[in-house]
């Protein structure tokens, strides 16, 4: 005997034809929706509904719909991927939602992520951030094998909980200034941690944290909504450690005349 549930929503769901047009909310009711199914093969169902009806289908982004690819991601009810803890909307699912609910759906909220349709937002400023040090700047050549580096297991794992950042975009859309600090300070902590990321320590985070500027982003004002939304948890230690090592920049460039973002690898 099946234990499943069904529910019926109301959704408030952006809908914005272009970058350059207005948008505007629609409503729409759904019936008998299983609380089986994720939040996103809720959207489906509704998307194939309105494809019946001749209508234009609710555009949003998805890939591996495992919880690890970042791609998917829109505030529910002003919540960044919805009302669960660690939790993608992808793996979000209808049970944790009550009957006769009205749920409002809309794209993250920011100036460096331009809505390109519906609940699609551009996220490119990240990809900019991490081109900007994310790599060595000199030929070692071929990859060394797995065990010629001995990393100890404190900094692997140190290493690794930054790593898990999947660029999502929620610690933008939850902050109220739209600061990237969050996903900067990991994807810099990531490299920190690890012997291979010493001789460009530095100037990577002053590369980075000023792309984060160009870019548009807002200050951080240190109310870690960031953690709190972060699906993957993230921790804002990072923020703390990122920001030494941009002031240790700095302090050098003060004592030198040498700008860290320049050939100085201190």
């Amino acid at each position: 005997m099946s234990d499943e549930k069904h529910i019926d929503l109301t959704l408030e769901v952006w809908r914005q034809p272009g970058q350059d047009q207005k948008g505007r909310f629609e409503t729409y009711e759904l019936k008998g929706v299983s609380t089986d199914v994720s939040f996103l093969e809720m959207l489906d169902g509704l998307n194939e509904r309105l494809l019946r009806e001749g209508k234009e289908p609710v555009a949003f982004e998805h890939d591996c719909r495992e919880g690890i690819c970042g791609s998917c991601g829109f505030m529910i009810n002003g919540q960044a991927h919805g009302p669960d803890r660690e939790t993608t909307v992808c793996q979000l699912h209808m049970r944790r939602f009550q009957d006769k609910a009205r749920l409002v759906v809309e794209p993250w909220r920011a100036k460096a992520f331009p809505v390109i349709r519906d609940l699609v937002v551009d996220r490119r400023a990240f990809d900019k951030i991490q081109a900007a040090g994310g790599y060595n700047g000199v030929n070692v050549g071929n990859a060394p094998d797995a065990n010629s580096i001995l990393i100890g297991k404190t900094d692997a794992s140190e290493a690794f909980d930054a790593a898990t950042c999947i660029g999502c975009g929620a610690c933008v859309a939850a902050c109220k200034n739209s600061a990237a600090m969050l996903f900067t300070s990991a994807k810099v902590g990531h490299f920190a941690m690890l012997p291979q990321g010493q001789p460009e320590r530095i100037r990577r985070v002053v590369r980075m944290f000023d792309e984060m500027e160009r870019q548009g982003f807002g200050a951080c004002s240190w109310t870690q909504e960031c953690e709190a939304a972060c699906p993957k948890g993230i921790s804002v230690k990072w923020i703390s450690r990122a920001k030494k090592d941009y002031l240790k920049a700095k302090l050098i460039k003060g004592e030198t005349g040498v700008a860290a973002s320049d050939e100085f690898a201190g």
